[in-house]
């Protein structure tokens, strides 16, 4: 039997040293025919360890409803690492962080527990203890000391940053270990000693989170942790990107040294990303350290593997790197291929407004939250009659527009603090269009409700009286069916088709400079959301989302002029590259 274990200064493997050299690599940012790919591509970077979390939000969308198909089949990418001989690192929160909406926590939870989360709030772990009955089974049989890849299991996730309950982290220990996890638990926090000292708990092995100065910061936690194996379990070799700031890039020559002085001082490590993927759908998280920023659909991350699937610098400077403290396999992967570059034109369009129906049943005194709907992601349509005047809401997450009687009057941002229009002389009917553009994945702002937060009032007086319906983003092109005009030209929203032929399977870049904002799917595969203002200014259509033949792109374009073709590039555009 294979054991995998803690030593005096070194894990062990079957009682011998051993250092981990992993990286990170997220199966659901992957699309899952690409999985074995992108691991093959991780073990000839010199890799024999591949970590992921699990997004609980993902697996569970609705209460007591745990997936594990298709996209969601954790079983099947832990045993595609174990084909390709390496092993596993797990961590399944419940909180992950990760730059994914809601930190991971599913939607329902949050509604329920409001800001009791994370804690030892028994409304909150009793849905944790039920998640946890879920996906142990699934980990569990894959240990390593079971013939499976599995050798550490992650508790919580960078805890001390957010609360310091020991009983908390006690309590899912203990719920592992009755579960019949038998591999070490880890914590990881960044080396900071207040961080450490609250993110610590007794039965896991502490592990930091850095992107530079390894030595000095790997020497700080073991001032916390006297004796075991160091380990840098998050090296950030490289940022995720805000929608309106920069591209963020790191020098591959500069990561790569620092992460020659991680493994100088022989410690392990997981590299941080090694393969970011993408935010497919609506799966995006948000920062809010004093304001609001959405994270962009693309989780390039400057990672040594590019979003679909390239080798790059940093990849050939960390393989050498790696060499000189391990075997290195011989490398047979192909690299992909440029992306066919073509134009394909938009054939059908309606507008979205009227193709929504106004459902009975939906009528609500006050305006409510998204999440009093249960709608947890997406667009949200309210309407109410009203007046002229001045229309103010108590708060707007994250996105609103405005429309008196199907004409756009202007739009809502939270990241303006906007939370007041103008209504004209003779509305009959406000529409307001919402937005949520991802929950808060890092902080005291987890689980915050979404969509508009009232009262909304209008020269003073509460609005009354709303129909609210949601917008349906699975099929998107049921509102095609009900307004073809086949224009593109209309002030927006809009959703358009586009059919294009492809001689073969193929990855695809859509270019977005010029569709202003919204969403797209093709043959159904949720491309996720673009936005001219970048940096990010093209999709990525992973290639088993395409087919020999005929192929249909479908966006829902939320303003603006659409154009007539859409555009299909070579290579990524992410802007301008700033270091």
């Amino acid at each position: 039997m294979t054991t995998f274990a803690i030593g005096e200064r070194d894990f062990l493997l079957d009682g011998e040293p051993f250092r981990i050299l992993a990286g990170a690599l997220h199966y659901f940012r992957v699309h899952p025919e690409q999985w074995e790919d992108r691991i093959l591509a991780a073990k000839e970077m010199g890799l024999n360890t591949i970590e992921t979390y699990v997004a609980w939000n993902e697996h569970e969308p609705e209460r007591g409803s745990f997936r594990t198909d298709g996209a969601l089949d954790l079983g099947r990418f832990l045993d595609l690492i174990a084909d390709a001989g390496m092993h596993a690192i797990v961590r399944p929160g419940p909180f992950i962080c990760a730059e994914w909406d809601n930190g991971g926590l599913p939607g329902w939870l949050t509604r329920e527990c409001g800001s009791n989360i994370r804690c030892s709030d028994p409304t909150f772990l009793r849905a944790v203890g039920d998640y946890l009955a879920s996906v142990l089974p699934i980990l569990v049989p894959r240990q390593v000391d079971r013939g499976g890849p599995v050798i550490l299991l992650q508790v919580e996730n960078e805890y001390g940053a957010y609360g310091s309950d020991k009983e908390y982290l006690t309590t899912l220990v203990r719920w592992m270990r009755a579960g019949a996890v038998t591999v070490p638990l880890t914590t990881v926090d960044q080396p900071e000693d207040r961080m450490l000292e609250n993110g610590s708990v007794a039965g896991a092995h502490l592990t930091a989170s850095f992107g530079s100065n390894g030595i000095e910061r790997l020497g700080r936690l073991r001032k916390h942790q006297p004796d075991g194996p160091l380990m840098c379990a998050e090296f950030w070799d490289g940022w995720f990107d805000h929608w309106g700031g920069r591209h963020n890039t790191t020098d591959a020559a500069t990561a790569a040294r620092e992460l020659d002085e991680i493994l100088s001082t022989g410690a392990s490590v997981n590299i941080y990303m090694f393969h970011g993927g993408t935010n497919f759908g609506l799966t995006n998280g948000a920062n809010h350290k004093g304001y609001y920023e959405p994270t962009t659909t693309s989780y390039d991350y400057d990672a040594p593997l590019s979003e679909h699937g390239a080798t790059t610098a940093k990849y050939l400077a960390f393989r050498e790197v790696i060499g000189r403290y391990a075997r290195l396999p011989e490398r047979v992967r192909r690299e992909p291929s440029a992306s066919p570059a073509f134009s394909s034109p938009f054939d059908a369009a309606a507008r979205l407004l009227p193709a929504v129906p106004l459902e009975r049943g939906s009528e609500f005194s006050s305006v409510p939250s998204m999440d009093d709907l249960g709608v947890y992601r997406g667009l949200v349509l309210y309407r109410a009659r009203a007046t002229a005047g001045v229309l103010r809401v108590g708060e707007v997450r994250d996105r609103a527009q405005v429309f008196a009687d199907g004409r756009p009057i202007g739009v809502l941002e939270r990241e303006h603090n906007d939370v007041g229009i103008e209504l004209p002389d003779g509305i009959r009917l406000l529409e307001i269009l919402v937005e949520d553009q991802g929950r808060v994945n890092y902080g005291q702002r987890l689980g915050e409700p979404k969509g508009l937060i009232g009262p909304v009032t209008v020269n003073g007086r509460e609005l009354r009286g709303w129909s609210v319906t949601p917008i349906d983003l699975d099929r998107p092109d049921r509102y095609l069916d009900t307004e073809h005009d086949g224009r593109t030209g209309a002030l927006g929203p809009v959703v358009a088709r586009s059919t294009f032929l492809l001689d073969e399977p193929a990855d695809l870049q859509l270019a977005t400079r010029d569709l202003g904002k919204g969403f797209a799917w093709v043959n159904g595969w949720p491309l996720g959301r673009y936005w001219s203002r970048g940096p990010q200014h093209s999709l990525y259509v992973p290639g088993p989302a395409t087919r020999t033949g005929e192929n249909e792109l479908v966006v829902l374009a939320l303003g603006g002029v659409l154009p007539s073709r859409a555009r299909w590039l070579a290579q990524p555009d992410r802007g301008p590259l700033e270091a």
